[in-house]
Formats: C-alpha cells, sequence, structure tokens
C-alpha cells in the first residue's frame, strides 16, 4: 500500500491562503504568476543541485537548498491555483 507524501510547510500554507482569499480575480492570478526567484537565486540553487547530486554539498549548502525548495514548492502551489482560476475565467465559470 502507497504512502502518501509527506505535507510540507508550502502545503500548509498554501491551504491557509486558500481558506482565506476566496477566488482569485484575474490581476490577482496574474500577479501571482509574476512571482519568481531571482536569476541569481536560481542560478545558485542549481548549482546546489548539482552539488548534491554529486554528494559534494556542505551541510550549510544542504539547509540552504531544503529551504529553497519549499519555498519553490509554495511558489508552484500558487501557481498552480493561479492557473487554474484564470482558466476557470475563460471557460466562463
Amino acid at each position: 500500500m502507497a504512502t502518501a507524501p509527506p505535507i510540507t510547510e508550502g502545503d500548509i500554507l498554501d491551504r491557509v491562503l486558500a481558506a482565506a482569499e476566496g477566488p482569485l480575480s484575474p490581476k490577482v492570478a496574474r500577479a501571482l504568476l509574476d512571482l519568481k526567484f531571482p536569476s541569481g537565486d536560481t542560478n545558485r540553487v542549481r548549482a546546489q543541485l548539482r552539488k548534491n547530486g554529486a554528494g559534494t554539498i556542505a551541510a550549510p549548502e544542504r539547509v540552504a537548498l531544503e529551504k529553497y525548495l519549499r519555498v519553490g514548492q509554495f511558489l508552484d502551489l500558487r501557481h498552480a491555483r493561479a492557473r487554474a482560476a484564470l482558466a476557470g475565467r475563460r471557460r466562463g465559470r
């Protein structure tokens, strides 16, 4: 029997925000889709991922990488909700 993946901080925060905000307006949905990591941070995360894959990442880098990944997951959840809101508007919901 498969087990459910563990809940993350991003999952919890997404639930809190979803309950508080109700349906997203197109303006808010588009603003959420504009939220992205700065390019310097993206480059740093890619370098840390390479080090992690090679087994050469230092403990402080690993901690930072985990934080970036959790924030990235949260952004992914918000982006998905925003895309769904915009798609629903196009279908006339």
